[in-house]
Protein backbone atom coordinates (compact mmCIF):
# COMPACT_ATOMS: atom_id res chain seq x y z
CA UNK A 1 0.00 0.00 0.00
CA UNK A 2 1.36 3.41 -0.98
CA UNK A 3 2.41 5.79 1.77
CA UNK A 4 0.33 8.96 1.81
CA UNK A 5 2.70 11.94 2.02
CA UNK A 6 0.93 14.47 4.23
CA UNK A 7 2.04 17.66 5.95
CA UNK A 8 1.65 15.97 9.34
CA UNK A 9 3.84 13.03 8.28
CA UNK A 10 6.61 15.34 7.05
CA UNK A 11 6.44 17.39 10.24
CA UNK A 12 6.68 14.20 12.30
CA UNK A 13 9.75 13.02 10.36
CA UNK A 14 11.40 16.43 10.71
CA UNK A 15 10.77 16.40 14.46
CA UNK A 16 12.33 12.94 14.81
CA UNK A 17 15.39 14.15 12.91
CA UNK A 18 15.75 17.26 15.05
CA UNK A 19 15.56 15.15 18.21
CA UNK A 20 17.90 12.54 16.68
CA UNK A 21 15.44 9.71 17.28
CA UNK A 22 17.35 7.34 15.03
CA UNK A 23 15.64 4.16 16.28
CA UNK A 24 12.17 5.64 15.76
CA UNK A 25 13.14 6.81 12.26
CA UNK A 26 14.53 3.39 11.34
CA UNK A 27 11.39 1.69 12.63
CA UNK A 28 9.19 4.12 10.71
CA UNK A 29 10.93 3.48 7.37
CA UNK A 30 11.38 -0.29 7.85
CA UNK A 31 8.33 -1.39 5.86
CA UNK A 32 8.09 1.68 3.60
CA UNK A 33 8.77 1.14 -0.12
CA UNK A 34 11.92 2.85 -1.39
CA UNK A 35 9.88 4.90 -3.89
CA UNK A 36 7.81 6.33 -1.02
CA UNK A 37 10.95 7.07 0.98
CA UNK A 38 12.33 8.93 -2.05
CA UNK A 39 9.14 10.98 -2.23
CA UNK A 40 9.51 11.88 1.44
CA UNK A 41 13.13 12.95 0.90
CA UNK A 42 12.13 15.16 -2.02
CA UNK A 43 9.80 17.05 0.32
CA UNK A 44 12.31 17.46 3.18
CA UNK A 45 15.20 19.90 3.42
CA UNK A 46 18.51 18.81 1.96
CA UNK A 47 20.15 18.34 5.37
CA UNK A 48 17.22 16.23 6.56
CA UNK A 49 17.39 14.08 3.44
CA UNK A 50 21.12 13.44 3.95
CA UNK A 51 20.47 12.54 7.61
CA UNK A 52 17.98 9.82 6.63
CA UNK A 53 20.19 8.48 3.83
CA UNK A 54 23.11 8.07 6.24
CA UNK A 55 20.79 6.38 8.74
CA UNK A 56 19.32 3.69 6.49
CA UNK A 57 21.18 0.59 5.31
CA UNK A 58 22.99 0.61 1.96
CA UNK A 59 20.54 -1.74 0.26
CA UNK A 60 17.64 0.61 1.02
CA UNK A 61 19.44 3.88 0.36
CA UNK A 62 20.80 2.66 -2.98
CA UNK A 63 17.24 2.06 -4.21
CA UNK A 64 16.04 5.34 -2.69
CA UNK A 65 18.77 7.32 -4.44
CA UNK A 66 17.62 5.93 -7.79
CA UNK A 67 14.14 7.36 -7.20
CA UNK A 68 14.88 10.78 -5.71
CA UNK A 69 14.97 13.89 -7.85
CA UNK A 70 18.20 14.11 -9.88
CA UNK A 71 19.15 17.43 -8.28
CA UNK A 72 18.71 15.98 -4.79
CA UNK A 73 20.84 12.96 -5.72
CA UNK A 74 23.56 15.23 -7.09
CA UNK A 75 23.66 17.26 -3.88
CA UNK A 76 23.68 14.13 -1.72
CA UNK A 77 26.64 12.68 -3.61
CA UNK A 78 28.58 15.88 -3.06
CA UNK A 79 28.25 15.22 0.68
CA UNK A 80 29.39 11.59 0.40
CA UNK A 81 32.92 10.31 -0.08
CA UNK A 82 33.85 8.19 -3.10
CA UNK A 83 33.92 5.13 -0.81
CA UNK A 84 30.41 5.87 0.54
CA UNK A 85 29.05 6.26 -3.00
CA UNK A 86 30.76 3.01 -4.03
CA UNK A 87 29.03 1.21 -1.16
CA UNK A 88 25.67 2.34 -2.52
CA UNK A 89 26.70 1.39 -6.08
CA UNK A 90 27.59 -2.12 -4.91
CA UNK A 91 23.93 -2.70 -4.00
CA UNK A 92 22.55 -1.67 -7.39
CA UNK A 93 22.04 -3.68 -10.55
CA UNK A 94 24.60 -2.82 -13.21
CA UNK A 95 22.22 -0.74 -15.34
CA UNK A 96 21.15 1.44 -12.41
CA UNK A 97 24.74 1.67 -11.17
CA UNK A 98 25.94 2.83 -14.58
CA UNK A 99 23.19 5.48 -14.72
CA UNK A 100 24.22 6.85 -11.32
CA UNK A 101 27.96 6.90 -12.08
CA UNK A 102 27.32 8.56 -15.46
CA UNK A 103 25.92 11.59 -13.59
CA UNK A 104 29.16 12.11 -11.64
CA UNK A 105 31.99 14.44 -12.75
CA UNK A 106 34.67 12.57 -14.72
CA UNK A 107 37.34 12.75 -11.99
CA UNK A 108 34.95 11.55 -9.26
CA UNK A 109 33.60 8.85 -11.54
CA UNK A 110 37.00 7.16 -11.69
CA UNK A 111 37.49 7.35 -7.92
CA UNK A 112 34.09 5.76 -7.23
CA UNK A 113 34.71 2.91 -9.69
CA UNK A 114 38.08 2.19 -8.03
CA UNK A 115 36.37 2.01 -4.60
CA UNK A 116 33.82 -0.64 -5.67
CA UNK A 117 34.76 -3.81 -3.80
CA UNK A 118 33.19 -6.26 -6.26
CA UNK A 119 35.67 -5.92 -9.14
CA UNK A 120 33.53 -8.00 -11.50
CA UNK A 121 30.62 -5.66 -10.78
CA UNK A 122 32.88 -2.66 -11.45
CA UNK A 123 34.08 -4.19 -14.73
CA UNK A 124 30.51 -4.69 -15.95
CA UNK A 125 29.58 -1.11 -15.01
CA UNK A 126 32.56 0.24 -16.97
CA UNK A 127 31.43 -1.83 -19.96
CA UNK A 128 27.94 -0.34 -19.83
CA UNK A 129 29.31 3.20 -19.59
CA UNK A 130 30.85 2.79 -23.04
CA UNK A 131 27.44 2.59 -24.71
CA UNK A 132 25.29 5.54 -25.69
CA UNK A 133 22.68 6.13 -22.98
CA UNK A 134 19.92 6.09 -25.61
CA UNK A 135 20.92 2.71 -27.01
CA UNK A 136 20.02 -0.83 -25.99
CA UNK A 137 23.52 -1.20 -24.57
CA UNK A 138 23.00 1.87 -22.41
CA UNK A 139 19.70 0.46 -21.09
CA UNK A 140 20.65 -3.14 -20.45
CA UNK A 141 21.68 -4.83 -17.21
CA UNK A 142 24.30 -7.54 -17.07
CA UNK A 143 22.40 -9.56 -14.45
CA UNK A 144 20.55 -12.45 -16.10
CA UNK A 145 20.25 -16.22 -16.08
CA UNK A 146 21.78 -18.08 -19.01
CA UNK A 147 22.34 -21.78 -19.60
CA UNK A 148 24.46 -23.68 -22.11
CA UNK A 149 22.63 -25.77 -24.68
CA UNK A 150 24.98 -28.69 -23.94
CA UNK A 151 24.22 -28.83 -20.21
CA UNK A 152 22.02 -31.52 -18.77
CA UNK A 153 18.78 -30.50 -17.09
CA UNK A 154 20.15 -31.55 -13.70
CA UNK A 155 23.38 -29.59 -14.11
CA UNK A 156 21.42 -26.64 -15.48
CA UNK A 157 19.36 -26.28 -12.28
CA UNK A 158 22.52 -26.12 -10.17
CA UNK A 159 24.06 -23.43 -12.40
CA UNK A 160 20.82 -21.43 -12.40
CA UNK A 161 20.77 -21.36 -8.60
CA UNK A 162 24.27 -19.88 -8.56
CA UNK A 163 23.33 -17.16 -11.06
CA UNK A 164 20.01 -16.36 -9.36
CA UNK A 165 21.84 -14.88 -6.36
CA UNK A 166 22.72 -11.80 -8.44
CA UNK A 167 19.37 -11.45 -10.23
CA UNK A 168 16.63 -9.43 -8.52
CA UNK A 169 13.85 -10.85 -10.68
CA UNK A 170 13.95 -13.75 -13.15
CA UNK A 171 11.95 -12.87 -16.26
CA UNK A 172 13.46 -15.37 -18.67
CA UNK A 173 16.10 -18.07 -18.94
CA UNK A 174 18.30 -17.65 -22.01
CA UNK A 175 20.12 -20.42 -23.84
CA UNK A 176 23.60 -19.92 -25.33
CA UNK A 177 26.15 -22.07 -27.16
CA UNK A 178 29.80 -22.63 -26.23
CA UNK A 179 30.74 -19.26 -27.78
CA UNK A 180 28.14 -17.40 -25.71
CA UNK A 181 25.88 -16.77 -28.71
CA UNK A 182 22.15 -16.52 -28.03
CA UNK A 183 20.32 -19.64 -29.20
CA UNK A 184 16.88 -19.28 -27.64
CA UNK A 185 15.00 -19.30 -24.36
CA UNK A 186 14.07 -21.93 -21.84
CA UNK A 187 10.59 -22.44 -20.43
CA UNK A 188 10.60 -23.14 -16.71
CA UNK A 189 7.70 -25.55 -17.22
CA UNK A 190 9.61 -27.49 -19.91
CA UNK A 191 12.64 -27.59 -17.62
CA UNK A 192 10.61 -29.04 -14.73
CA UNK A 193 8.87 -31.60 -16.97
CA UNK A 194 12.05 -32.80 -18.73
CA UNK A 195 14.13 -35.78 -17.69
CA UNK A 196 17.09 -34.81 -15.50
CA UNK A 197 19.38 -36.60 -17.98
CA UNK A 198 18.06 -34.68 -20.98
CA UNK A 199 20.12 -31.91 -22.56
CA UNK A 200 18.98 -28.31 -22.73
CA UNK A 201 19.31 -28.49 -26.53
CA UNK A 202 16.40 -30.96 -26.51
CA UNK A 203 13.96 -28.74 -24.58
CA UNK A 204 14.77 -25.09 -25.28
CA UNK A 205 12.67 -22.83 -27.54
CA UNK A 206 14.74 -21.48 -30.48
CA UNK A 207 12.40 -18.56 -31.24
CA UNK A 208 13.34 -15.57 -29.13
CA UNK A 209 13.02 -11.81 -29.67
CA UNK A 210 16.23 -9.85 -29.14
CA UNK A 211 17.87 -6.49 -29.84
CA UNK A 212 21.38 -5.37 -30.73
CA UNK A 213 23.46 -3.28 -28.31
CA UNK A 214 23.42 -0.36 -30.77
CA UNK A 215 19.65 -0.36 -31.40
CA UNK A 216 17.92 2.89 -30.50
CA UNK A 217 16.05 2.96 -27.18
CA UNK A 218 12.79 3.90 -28.93
CA UNK A 219 13.13 0.91 -31.26
CA UNK A 220 13.58 -1.35 -28.24
CA UNK A 221 10.51 0.18 -26.59
CA UNK A 222 8.43 -0.42 -29.73
CA UNK A 223 9.50 -4.08 -29.92
CA UNK A 224 8.72 -4.74 -26.26
CA UNK A 225 5.38 -2.96 -26.56
CA UNK A 226 4.44 -4.81 -29.74
CA UNK A 227 5.20 -8.26 -28.35
CA UNK A 228 4.17 -7.58 -24.73
CA UNK A 229 7.61 -8.48 -23.37
CA UNK A 230 8.66 -8.08 -19.75
CA UNK A 231 12.31 -8.45 -20.71
CA UNK A 232 14.35 -8.77 -23.89
CA UNK A 233 17.90 -10.14 -24.38
CA UNK A 234 20.63 -7.95 -25.88
CA UNK A 235 23.32 -9.29 -28.21
CA UNK A 236 26.48 -7.74 -29.64
CA UNK A 237 27.67 -7.68 -33.25
CA UNK A 238 28.77 -11.33 -33.02
CA UNK A 239 25.44 -12.53 -31.65
CA UNK A 240 26.87 -13.01 -28.16
CA UNK A 241 24.39 -12.54 -25.31
CA UNK A 242 25.63 -9.52 -23.30
CA UNK A 243 22.65 -8.42 -21.20
CA UNK A 244 18.91 -7.93 -20.90
CA UNK A 245 16.51 -5.00 -20.78
CA UNK A 246 13.54 -5.13 -18.41
CA UNK A 247 10.17 -3.43 -18.65
CA UNK A 248 10.89 -0.90 -15.87
CA UNK A 249 13.70 0.59 -17.96
CA UNK A 250 11.44 0.79 -21.00
CA UNK A 251 8.72 2.56 -19.00
CA UNK A 252 11.31 5.23 -18.16
CA UNK A 253 12.21 5.55 -21.85
CA UNK A 254 8.56 5.94 -22.85
CA UNK A 255 7.99 8.53 -20.12
CA UNK A 256 11.06 10.56 -21.09
CA UNK A 257 10.10 10.48 -24.76
CA UNK A 258 6.52 11.50 -23.95
CA UNK A 259 7.79 14.38 -21.78
CA UNK A 260 10.12 15.53 -24.56
CA UNK A 261 7.40 15.34 -27.23
CA UNK A 262 4.95 17.18 -24.98
CA UNK A 263 7.45 19.98 -24.39
CA UNK A 264 8.29 20.23 -28.08
CA UNK A 265 4.59 20.35 -28.94
CA UNK A 266 4.23 23.21 -26.48
CA UNK A 267 7.14 25.07 -28.08
CA UNK A 268 9.91 24.22 -25.61
CA UNK A 269 13.15 23.30 -27.36
CA UNK A 270 15.13 21.91 -24.40
CA UNK A 271 14.50 19.31 -21.72
CA UNK A 272 13.59 21.53 -18.75
CA UNK A 273 11.70 21.12 -15.51
CA UNK A 274 9.61 23.48 -13.44
CA UNK A 275 12.39 23.98 -10.89
CA UNK A 276 15.05 24.95 -13.45
CA UNK A 277 16.53 28.45 -13.45
CA UNK A 278 14.81 31.38 -15.16
CA UNK A 279 17.68 31.55 -17.65
CA UNK A 280 17.31 27.86 -18.63
CA UNK A 281 13.53 28.19 -18.96
CA UNK A 282 13.96 31.33 -21.09
CA UNK A 283 16.40 29.58 -23.43
CA UNK A 284 13.92 26.73 -23.85
CA UNK A 285 10.86 28.89 -24.52
CA UNK A 286 12.15 31.97 -26.35
CA UNK A 287 12.95 30.48 -29.80
CA UNK A 288 9.36 29.34 -30.47
CA UNK A 289 7.93 32.53 -28.97
CA UNK A 290 10.15 34.46 -31.37
CA UNK A 291 8.81 32.33 -34.22
CA UNK A 292 5.29 33.24 -33.12
CA UNK A 293 6.28 36.91 -33.16
CA UNK A 294 7.62 36.59 -36.71
CA UNK A 295 4.42 34.80 -37.70
CA UNK A 296 2.34 37.62 -36.24
CA UNK A 297 4.34 40.19 -38.18
CA UNK A 298 3.81 38.11 -41.33
CA UNK A 299 0.06 38.03 -40.72
CA UNK A 300 0.09 41.81 -40.19
CA UNK A 301 1.87 42.39 -43.50
CA UNK A 302 -0.58 40.09 -45.34
CA UNK A 303 -3.59 41.88 -43.86
CA UNK A 304 -2.05 45.20 -44.86
CA UNK A 305 -2.06 44.12 -48.49
CA UNK A 306 -5.83 43.58 -48.30
CA UNK A 307 -6.65 46.88 -46.60
CA UNK A 308 -8.98 47.88 -49.43
CA UNK A 309 -10.92 44.61 -49.06
CA UNK A 310 -11.28 45.33 -45.34
CA UNK A 311 -12.69 48.81 -45.97
CA UNK A 312 -15.26 47.48 -48.41
CA UNK A 313 -16.24 44.51 -46.21
CA UNK A 314 -15.62 45.30 -42.56
CA UNK A 315 -17.23 42.01 -41.46
CA UNK A 316 -14.29 40.11 -42.94
CA UNK A 317 -12.02 41.65 -40.33
CA UNK A 318 -14.11 40.29 -37.45
CA UNK A 319 -13.95 36.74 -38.81
CA UNK A 320 -10.15 36.77 -39.17
CA UNK A 321 -9.49 35.35 -35.65
CA UNK A 322 -11.95 32.52 -36.36
CA UNK A 323 -10.21 31.58 -39.61
CA UNK A 324 -6.75 31.72 -38.00
CA UNK A 325 -7.89 29.69 -34.98
CA UNK A 326 -9.50 26.98 -37.13
CA UNK A 327 -6.37 26.73 -39.27
CA UNK A 328 -4.17 26.35 -36.19
CA UNK A 329 -6.47 23.83 -34.49
CA UNK A 330 -6.87 21.60 -37.54
CA UNK A 331 -3.12 21.68 -38.21
CA UNK A 332 -2.27 20.71 -34.63
CA UNK A 333 -4.87 17.91 -34.68
CA UNK A 334 -3.47 16.46 -37.90
CA UNK A 335 0.16 16.71 -36.84
CA UNK A 336 -0.55 15.28 -33.38
CA UNK A 337 -2.17 12.15 -34.87
CA UNK A 338 0.72 11.64 -37.32
CA UNK A 339 3.40 12.23 -34.66
CA UNK A 340 1.67 9.76 -32.33
CA UNK A 341 1.42 7.21 -35.14
CA UNK A 342 5.10 7.61 -36.01
CA UNK A 343 6.10 7.24 -32.36
CA UNK A 344 4.11 4.00 -32.08
CA UNK A 345 5.23 2.79 -35.52
CA UNK A 346 1.60 2.67 -36.64
CA UNK A 347 1.88 4.85 -39.76
CA UNK A 348 1.56 2.63 -42.82
CA UNK A 349 1.32 3.28 -46.56
CA UNK A 350 2.74 6.00 -48.80
CA UNK A 351 2.81 9.71 -48.02
CA UNK A 352 0.51 10.33 -50.99
CA UNK A 353 -2.14 7.96 -49.62
CA UNK A 354 -1.91 9.57 -46.18
CA UNK A 355 -2.28 13.07 -47.68
CA UNK A 356 -5.32 12.05 -49.75
CA UNK A 357 -6.99 10.55 -46.69
CA UNK A 358 -6.30 13.68 -44.64
CA UNK A 359 -7.58 15.91 -47.45
CA UNK A 360 -10.86 13.99 -47.60
CA UNK A 361 -11.20 14.10 -43.82
CA UNK A 362 -10.47 17.84 -43.73
CA UNK A 363 -12.90 18.43 -46.59
CA UNK A 364 -15.70 16.61 -44.73
CA UNK A 365 -15.02 18.51 -41.50
CA UNK A 366 -14.71 21.76 -43.42
CA UNK A 367 -18.04 21.36 -45.21
CA UNK A 368 -19.87 20.58 -41.96
CA UNK A 369 -18.35 23.57 -40.13
CA UNK A 370 -18.70 25.90 -43.11
CA UNK A 371 -22.40 25.04 -43.49
CA UNK A 372 -23.05 26.15 -39.94
CA UNK A 373 -20.91 29.27 -40.42
CA UNK A 374 -22.70 30.13 -43.69
CA UNK A 375 -26.09 30.11 -41.96
CA UNK A 376 -24.79 32.25 -39.11
CA UNK A 377 -23.18 34.88 -41.39
CA UNK A 378 -26.17 34.95 -43.74
CA UNK A 379 -28.61 35.47 -40.86
CA UNK A 380 -26.36 38.01 -39.13
CA UNK A 381 -25.19 39.99 -42.18
CA UNK A 382 -28.09 39.23 -44.54
CA UNK A 383 -25.57 39.03 -47.39
CA UNK A 384 -25.39 35.80 -49.41
CA UNK A 385 -22.09 36.54 -51.17
CA UNK A 386 -20.33 37.55 -47.97
CA UNK A 387 -21.54 34.39 -46.22
CA UNK A 388 -20.41 32.33 -49.22
CA UNK A 389 -16.97 33.95 -49.26
CA UNK A 390 -16.33 33.35 -45.57
CA UNK A 391 -17.65 29.77 -45.53
CA UNK A 392 -15.78 28.74 -48.73
CA UNK A 393 -12.61 30.27 -47.27
CA UNK A 394 -13.08 28.20 -44.13
CA UNK A 395 -13.28 24.96 -46.15
CA UNK A 396 -10.14 25.84 -48.09
CA UNK A 397 -8.23 26.85 -44.95
CA UNK A 398 -9.17 23.63 -43.13
CA UNK A 399 -8.08 21.45 -46.07
CA UNK A 400 -4.74 23.26 -46.43
CA UNK A 401 -4.13 23.18 -42.67
CA UNK A 402 -4.83 19.45 -42.56
CA UNK A 403 -2.42 18.80 -45.43
CA UNK A 404 0.33 20.91 -43.83
CA UNK A 405 -0.20 19.24 -40.45
CA UNK A 406 0.13 15.82 -42.10
CA UNK A 407 2.93 16.47 -44.56
CA UNK A 408 5.43 18.29 -42.32
CA UNK A 409 5.75 15.53 -39.63
CA UNK A 410 6.09 12.86 -42.36
CA UNK A 411 8.69 14.97 -44.17
CA UNK A 412 10.72 15.57 -40.99
CA UNK A 413 10.53 11.88 -40.04
CA UNK A 414 11.94 10.81 -43.41
CA UNK A 415 14.78 13.31 -42.96
CA UNK A 416 15.65 11.83 -39.56
CA UNK A 417 14.31 14.83 -37.60
CA UNK A 418 12.03 14.35 -34.60
CA UNK A 419 8.51 14.98 -36.03
CA UNK A 420 7.29 16.22 -32.62
CA UNK A 421 8.91 19.54 -33.50
CA UNK A 422 6.19 19.99 -36.13
CA UNK A 423 3.36 20.22 -33.62
CA UNK A 424 2.42 23.20 -31.51
CA UNK A 425 3.77 26.67 -32.36
CA UNK A 426 5.38 25.69 -35.67
CA UNK A 427 2.19 24.32 -37.20
CA UNK A 428 0.00 26.96 -35.56
CA UNK A 429 2.12 29.86 -36.81
CA UNK A 430 2.51 28.55 -40.37
CA UNK A 431 -1.19 27.76 -40.64
CA UNK A 432 -2.14 31.17 -39.25
CA UNK A 433 -0.19 32.83 -42.06
CA UNK A 434 -1.43 30.51 -44.83
CA UNK A 435 -4.96 30.64 -43.43
CA UNK A 436 -5.18 34.42 -43.46
CA UNK A 437 -3.66 34.61 -46.94
CA UNK A 438 -6.09 32.03 -48.35
CA UNK A 439 -9.01 33.69 -46.53
CA UNK A 440 -8.49 37.09 -48.12
CA UNK A 441 -7.59 35.77 -51.55
CA UNK A 442 -10.82 33.74 -51.76
CA UNK A 443 -12.90 36.55 -50.24
CA UNK A 444 -11.41 39.03 -52.71
CA UNK A 445 -12.09 36.65 -55.59
CA UNK A 446 -15.73 35.98 -54.64
CA UNK A 447 -16.61 39.51 -53.56
CA UNK A 448 -14.71 41.15 -56.41
CA UNK A 449 -12.99 43.80 -54.25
Amino acid sequence: MALEITKELLENVSELIQNQKDTDLSDFFTDVHHADIAEVLDELSFDEAVYIIRLLDSETTSSVLMDVDEEVREKVFKQLSAKEIAEEIDELDTDDAADVIAELPEERKQKVIQEIEDKEHAKEIVELLRYDENSAGGLMAKELIKVNENWSVLGCVTKMREQAEDVTRVHSIYVIDDDGKLKGRLSLKDLLMASTKAKISDVYIPNVDYVNVHDNAEEVANIMRKYDLEAIPVIDELGVLVGRITIDDIVDVIKEEADKDYQMAAGITQDVEVNDSILDLTRARLPWLFLGLIGGIGAFLIMGEFEHTFKENVALFFFTPLIAAMAGNVGVQSSAIIVQGLANDDVRGSTQTRLIKEMLLALLNGVVLASFLFMFVFIYEKDFMKALAISVSLVAVIVVAGLIGTFIPLFLHKRGIDPAIATGPFITTSNDIFGILIYFLIAQLILGV
